[in-house]
């Protein structure tokens, strides 16, 4: 059984990752249309869906922590904060790794 603050973490949670998916459809929508109709602008609207669909889960956890501490369950949200350095030293490293 979930409790009342998992029904809510849930919840929120839910919201956030259909906006996300939802904001990213439309830009890469709308940037796949101006690339075929030949506007200059496209690869801008193709890169925000991308960069808003990579960030969603980002997103995500960032809710979750914020939710934790909130509900001082201090074991996840240590977890959770351990996958939201794992997500930051990953992009770090896609950065700034080694290139060659």
């Amino acid at each position: 059984m979930s409790t009342p603050n998992t029904a809510r973490l849930e919840r929120i949670i839910g919201v956030v990752l259909r906006a996300g998916v939802t904001t990213s459809s439309i830009c890469l929508a709308l940037g796949l249309v101006l690339l075929f109709a030949g506007v200059p602008a496209a690869a801008l609207f193709l890169q925000i869906g991308i960069v808003v669909l990579l960030t969603t889960p980002v997103a995500r956890v960032i809710v979750s922590v914020g939710e934790y501490i909130v509900e001082r369950d201090w074991t996840f949200t240590t977890l959770t904060l351990i996958v939201l350095a794992e997500l930051a030293g990953s992009l770090i490293a896609a950065l700034y790794g080694r290139k060659g």
